[in-house]
């Protein structure tokens, strides 16, 4: 079912904490990270990021550990506007940073495992269904 307006948003909780890791662009992607459940890469000409489980390991990566996930139950209609930026907005508005992901089906939104209860609190408080 395709998501048509911002009134229908669920948010919901992936199991497990997650890290985010840092490598050179030149190194390969480890197996472990590809044979992950749920993971995301991204490479630029400085860096190749990786977002994935925390119980994989990437040796030598400079790693952001301790993140809980999010994600908003999709698929989203292309045609929606600013899901991310609204959302985003009351987890700022309650001082919680994340780190945003996009699909093609639907957002990511990771926040420090320490912060989960504020955020769940703050989004629910906001109107959506976490």
């Amino acid at each position: 079912m395709t998501v048509q307006n911002e009134t229908e948003l669920t948010l919901k909780f992936l199991d497990g904490s997650f890290c985010v890791h840092q490598i050179s662009p030149d190194d390969e992607v480890p197996s472990e990270v590809l044979n992950s459940e749920v993971y995301f890469i991204s490479r630029t000409p400085s860096e190749l990021s990786i977002v994935c489980p925390a119980d994989v390991n990437i040796p030598g990566a400079k790693t952001e550990s301790g993140w809980a996930c999010f994600l908003v139950v999709g698929p989203l209609d292309f045609s929606l506007t600013g899901i991310l930026a609204r959302i985003s907005g009351v987890l700022a508005d309650a001082k919680i940073s994340i780190f945003a992901i996009s699909t093609y089906d639907t957002d990511y939104l990771l926040v420090k495992e320490t912060e989960l209860v504020n955020a769940q609190e703050a989004l629910r408080d906001a109107g959506y269904h976490v």
